[in-house]
């Protein structure tokens, strides 16, 4: 584009023939500096915003029912005391991306009967199958939830990290908190040396699943 414009005002303007060259590589510049910087639509950035907060809000959601559906099975047993504390830490992210609807006017995905079904069917199947279950599921879930605040962290970062600072603080501490579920899970999962095949099962069962829950989610509002 920048070329083309400085081809067009040599055409224009033959006494500015040797200034298009210089003029070119001006507006170059400036293209590549606009659209690094993060200069995007108003449209753009609120579908961007929009498509961040309904996404996380369906996997929290569906987070805080698996954790549900384990502690309905496995709440009085050794393990309750570890899964009521990652269910707790899960219910301050909802809350905040509860909030984070109102304060952005972001609508829920629709689906969210349907997670709070299948979030605590999921939970529930796991968690009967014993602790190695539960803990199979979580290592899953909290990976995935991971790897998706990972990728939202990159693409504020590469925005604007200043005009999304607090979002992003936000994002960094709930990913950080979710690994912490992930290597409690593992070592909780440590036993299941003998039943890795079935271990590998449950954690593509759950992949799959939350995967869907959040790609549906991210589209549907």
């Amino acid at each position: 584009m920048g070329r083309a414009a400085g081809a067009l005002l040599g055409k224009l303007c033959p006494g500015l023939q040797g200034a298009s060259s210089h003029y070119t590589q001006h507006v170059h510049q400036l293209l590549v500096r606009h659209c690094s910087s993060g200069n995007y639509t108003g449209h753009e950035e609120k579908a961007m915003l929009d498509r961040i907060i309904r996404v996380d809000h369906a996997g929290e959601y569906g987070a805080n029912r698996i954790y549900a559906g384990q502690m309905a099975v496995l709440g009085r047993s050794s393990v309750g005391p570890i899964i009521q504390h990652m269910w707790d830490q899960e219910k301050d992210h909802l809350q905040k991306f509860n909030e984070l609807m109102v304060a952005h006017r972001v609508r829920p995905t629709v689906l969210l009967p349907f997670w709070n079904v299948a979030g605590f069917t999921l939970g529930a199947v796991t968690a009967l199958l014993g602790k190695k279950g539960a803990m199979a599921c979580t290592v899953a879930v909290e990976a995935t939830i991971s790897n998706h605040y990972n990728n939202q962290i990159r693409t504020l970062m590469e925005r604007d990290p200043e005009k999304y600072r607090s979002l992003l603080e936000t994002l960094k501490k709930f990913r950080d908190e979710e690994l912490e579920h992930h290597d409690t899970g593992l070592e909780h999962d440590a036993e299941l040396k003998n039943e890795r095949l079935r271990g590998t099962r449950f954690r593509t069962l759950t992949v799959n699943t939350l995967d869907l829950f959040k790609t549906i989610g991210s589209q549907l509002n």
